[in-house]
C-alpha cells in the first residue's frame, strides 16, 4: 500500500479518519474530519477509497448525523433498561469509551482499563443487588472476551451471550446469584 498526500485513510485500532496531509519517511501527518492534525506511522494506516469513506463515516460514534439522531431521542437518565419489569445493567468495554484518547496507551494498558471497569461494573451490580448486567465489549480477536470470561469464574454469576437481535455478536450477558439471608 503506498500512500500519497491527499489519500483518506483510517487508523487502525480507533475510530479516526482524515486526510494525509504530510509524509515523513515513516510518519504520515493526518488532518481529521474534526480539523485535528494527528501524526501516526504508516503501519498504523490503512488508505481507504472514497465509496468506503462515504459508508465508513455512517459506523463513526462521533459522527454528526448520528448525534442528531441520538438528540432527538428521548433522554435516557440512567445506564439501566427496563424491560417487562427486568433491570438490566448495560456496561459498554469499547475503549473509546472509556477514555478520550488511547494516545500512549498500549494494548495491554487499554486491556487492563476495560478488565477494571468490568470488575468495578460487576461488584457494584453485586452489591446493589442488580440481577442481570450485559458486557458489550465488541467482536474483535476475542481477547477480551476470553479475558472476561476468566474474571466472571471468580464470582458468584452465570454467563452467556447475550441477545443476538438486541446486541449482535459482541456481548456477554450476566446473571447474579444474590444470596437469600
Amino acid at each position: 500500500m503506498r500512500l500519497e498526500i491527499g489519500n483518506k485513510v483510517a487508523v487502525l485500532d480507533d475510530v479516526l479518519k482524515g486526510i494525509i496531509t504530510k509524509i515523513d519517511g515513516k510518519n504520515v501527518q493526518i488532518k481529521t474530519d474534526d480539523g485535528m492534525i494527528l501524526t501516526f506511522l504508516t503501519t498504523e494506516l490503512v488508505k481507504i477509497e472514497k465509496d468506503q469513506y462515504e459508508l465508513s463515516k455512517f459506523s463513526d460514534i462521533n459522527h454528526q448525523l448520528l448525534r442528531e439522531k441520538i438528540a432527538s431521542q428521548p433522554s435516557k437518565k440512567s445506564a439501566f433498561k427496563k424491560d417487562k419489569s427486568e433491570v438490566i445493567f448495560e456496561v459498554d468495554l469499547h475503549i473509546n469509551q472509556l477514555v478520550n484518547s488511547t494516545r500512549g496507551m498500549d494494548n495491554f494498558d487499554m486491556l487492563n482499563l476495560q478488565l477494571d471497569t468490568a470488575k468495578r461494573k460487576l461488584e457494584y451490580a453485586i452489591s446493589k443487588r442488580i440481577p442481570k448486567l450485559v458486557f458489550i465489549h465488541g467482536v474483535g480477536e476475542g481477547i477480551l472476551k476470553s479475558e472476561l470470561v476468566r474474571l466472571f469464574q471468580k464470582y458468584p454469576v452465570k454467563f452467556y451471550d447475550a441477545s443476538y437481535k438486541k446486541y449482535g455478536f459482541g456481548a456477554t450477558e450476566v446473571v447474579v446469584f444474590q444470596n437469600s439471608f
